[in-house]
């Protein structure tokens, strides 16, 4: 059995969060002693020890509660609503920095942003072997076959809004184009 204090220090945390913990019903004592010190078990150790986890990867007390006391599948709901969420901040992230650069009329700053940029990726698959056409295809495959990811790859390479749309939309015709000509053909 371990106490509070135990627990405080092995995971770095305050007396008074885990004492939080006991009231929101997070963390409770398996048991306490006779002078009313609470005592935790091997089983209350490994649920602290999720909780930090889940505390790493941002949720929220409640969400975590939630996990911790439910079936297996909403864990992956939750842990993919929280995907989404800390993917929208990457992007909003993303936008703020390169709303600095052009702020700043820096583009050497655009090195301190540890993101791939279009000519580099462009110069990366041009020295192996891709041409314009390959490019193309890839972008096109890319589109029809995971066009979420393919926005999300275009956004990191930190092209603008309005060119992501102009490429997709092309990409888009061009699959609609070759659609055409397949189901003429079969």
């Amino acid at each position: 059995m371990y106490t509070i204090g135990h627990l405080a220090r092995q995971f770095n945390l305050s007396r008074s969060t885990l004492l939080y913990y006991d009231s929101i019903g997070l963390l409770q004592a398996s048991s306490r002693t006779v002078g009313n010190y609470r005592r935790y078990s091997e089983d209350d150790l490994k649920r602290l020890e999720q909780i930090c986890i889940y505390r790493q990867a941002g949720l929220s007390l409640e969400d975590i509660k939630r996990i911790l006391d439910s079936p297996q599948n909403l864990n992956v709901s939750i842990l993919e609503n929280q995907l989404d969420i800390l993917n929208e901040e990457i992007k909003a992230l993303r936008s703020q920095q390169y709303a600095i650069v052009q702020i700043l009329k820096n583009n050497q700053l655009l090195e301190k942003i540890q993101v791939i940029k279009k000519e580099t990726w462009v110069a990366l698959l041009y020295s192996v072997g891709f041409d314009e056409v390959t490019s193309e295809k890839w972008h096109m495959e890319f589109e029809k076959l995971s066009p979420k990811e393919h926005q999300s790859f275009l956004e990191a390479l930190g092209l603008p809004t309005e060119e992501i749309s102009r490429m997709r939309e092309r990409y888009q015709l061009l699959n609609r184009k070759e659609k055409q000509i397949n189901d003429h053909t079969d």
